[in-house]
C-alpha cells in the first residue's frame, strides 16, 4: 500500500462567511442561535469574536507603519507598568489599613 496523505477534513470558512456569522451572532445576541442557524460549533464563533477584538486582527489587512508600531509598543509598555504600580498600591493599602490590636 502506498502512503497517501489523508485529505484535510477541516472545513474552511472564507472571510465573508465569518463576517456573516459574526453579524448574525451580534443581531441575535446569542452565539448558540447563530451557530445552530449556520450549522457550526458555537466555540468557532467565540473564537472569531475574540480574534475580531484583538488589535492584530484589525491590522491584518494593512501593515502598521513603523511610527505607529513604535507608539503601540510604548503604550503597551506604559499600560503594563501602570498595572504593576496599581497592584503595588493595592497591596500597600491592604497592609497599612489593618488596624493593630492592642
Amino acid at each position: 500500500m502506498k502512503d497517501t496523505p489523508k485529505p484535510d477534513k477541516r472545513r474552511k470558512y472564507d472571510a465573508a462567511f465569518r463576517a456573516e456569522a459574526l453579524r448574525l451572532a451580534e443581531q441575535s445576541r446569542s452565539t448558540q442561535a447563530a451557530a445552530r442557524a449556520l450549522n457550526i460549533d458555537p466555540k468557532r464563533i467565540h473564537q472569531w469574536q475574540k480574534a475580531a477584538q484583538t488589535p492584530v486582527a484589525a491590522a491584518l489587512g494593512t501593515a502598521l507603519d513603523p511610527d505607529t508600531a513604535a507608539e503601540l509598543r510604548q503604550l503597551r509598555a506604559l499600560a503594563r507598568r501602570q498595572a504593576q504600580e496599581l497592584d503595588i498600591l493595592k497591596k500597600a493599602i491592604a497592609i497599612f489599613s489593618v488596624t493593630p490590636t492592642l
